[in-house]
């Protein structure tokens, strides 16, 4: 017999803002669930964030059915796992856990998430040569989507240059030599001259780390742009791009998508996406465009 009453939550860092509770309590009450999503903040708790086995172990033990790990936890919660679903094992990075019968099971609905906003955002953008900010979480989720998508050559760039290293390595053995390569953050102004497009996935711009995550003078109109971040959903890296003329992709699509696939990770129910992208639009407004 079907569940009609649910308990999940969002471990992360800085998740004060969040819209998932909203986002998910909503499409619930619209479906007749009972459906409580709490937030599990580890600035709050005062952990680092090697603590996110403890807190998914607690979780368990007090009964919830699933739990969303947002940065900077997605790639650290692997190891405490029971089981990773294969697109996870992959990305060696989980965003979604589901518990079934005791046992932790590692999902990633971030590559699905960002494929399909991509789809409907840019849906005529040339995909030939895209240059990646950002090789943790998040940027292993949207690499991956981006090759599935039919993305010729990805390079990643990335603060941490073995980070960039690993994750290019880690592309080209699941979608073939060639596929992917890695720059350091220098290599920037040569590689955005003859880019497609530019996939951040860093937290920069995020609320609590504001800013630009490249120079304002290396965008032009022949690239665009799609943005990760979606706390708030109007970065100063969109502002910036759109004002040089550049086509550009919020992260609000993305982070409805892979709502509504954990939702149905964590339900067994299809939620409706159409209804959840409207309701976050709303609630985006609402508050000032924070995630």
């Amino acid at each position: 017999m079907a569940k009609d009453s649910y308990l999940v939550g969002l471990i992360g860092s800085g998740i004060g803002p969040s819209l998932s509770p909203a986002l998910h309590e909503r499409e619930a009450d619209r479906q007749g669930l009972r459906y409580l999503y709490r937030l599990i903040d580890i600035d709050t708790l005062g952990v680092p964030p090697e603590a996110v086995g403890d807190l998914v172990r607690a979780a368990r033990d007090l009964g919830f059915d699933g739990l969303n790990i947002t940065h900077p936890c997605k790639q650290l919660v692997v190891g405490h796992l029971d089981e990773l679903a294969p697109q996870a094992e992959a990305l060696g990075a989980v965003n979604t856990v589901v518990f079934d019968g005791g046992r932790a099971i590692g999902h990633n609905t971030d590559v699905t998430g960002f494929a399909a906003s991509f789809a409907r955002g840019l849906p005529d953008a040339p995909l030939e040569r895209v240059v990646q900010l950002g090789a943790g979480g998040a940027g292993a989720a949207v690499a991956h989507a981006l090759l599935t998508l039919g993305a010729g050559r990805i390079t990643v760039v990335d603060a941490l240059p073995e980070r960039a290293a690993a994750l290019a390595a880690a592309l080209n053995r699941h979608f073939g030599t060639g596929r992917a390569a890695c720059a350091a953050p220098d290599a920037l102004p040569k590689l955005l001259t003859g880019a497609d497009g530019v996939v951040h996935a860093t937290p920069t711009g995020m609320a609590a780390h504001p800013g630009l995550p490249l120079a304002a003078e290396l965008l032009h109109p022949g690239l665009w742009i799609a943005e990760v971040v979606y706390r708030p959903l109007e970065t100063e890296l969109l502002r910036t791009a759109r004002a040089r003329g550049c086509p550009v992709l919020d992260g609000g699509g993305m982070a409805v998508f892979q709502a509504a696939d954990a939702f149905r990770l964590f339900t067994g129910r299809e939620p409706d996406t159409a209804r959840m992208l409207a309701e976050f639009a709303g609630l985006a407004d609402a508050v000032g465009s924070p995630r």
